[in-house]
């Protein structure tokens, strides 16, 4: 019964942002919307950590094997991607050290916010 709970309520935070992705029509994906209500819930206090936790740690040990379909597509598509080889990894090497400057940053505020808060 605790699992069933868990899965309803992180599945009504997906759905809720299916609803609002619906309702705004902003180009954001539903699930940016989930994600963020999930998080109001977390640290408001409205939903504990625990209520969430066993499922929500086996959805992320899963999670790489949502991505086999798409690496298969990729894969079968190959001859027609070679052509644009080098612009994609130009732009994947250039999200990705600015994902991981702005991961940083992020990770460096929450810090130092937190060590200024503990004292």
């Amino acid at each position: 019964m605790k699992y069933l709970k868990q899965i309803a309520i992180i599945f009504g935070t997906a759905f809720a942002g299916e609803i609002i992705h619906e309702m705004l029509g902003l180009p954001v994906p539903a699930s940016i919307y989930g994600l963020v209500i999930m998080l109001i819930l977390l640290e408001s206090g409205i939903v504990k950590f625990e209520y969430v936790k066993d499922v929500g740690s086996f959805m992320l040990n899963i999670m790489i094997i949502t991505f086999i379909p798409s690496t298969v597509g990729v894969m079968t598509a190959a001859e027609e991607l070679k052509s644009f080889l080098i612009p994609i990894l130009l732009a994947l090497f250039v999200v990705t050290v600015i994902v991981m400057v702005v991961t940083g940053r992020i990770s460096q505020f929450v810090l130092e916010r937190r060590s200024g808060r503990d004292e």
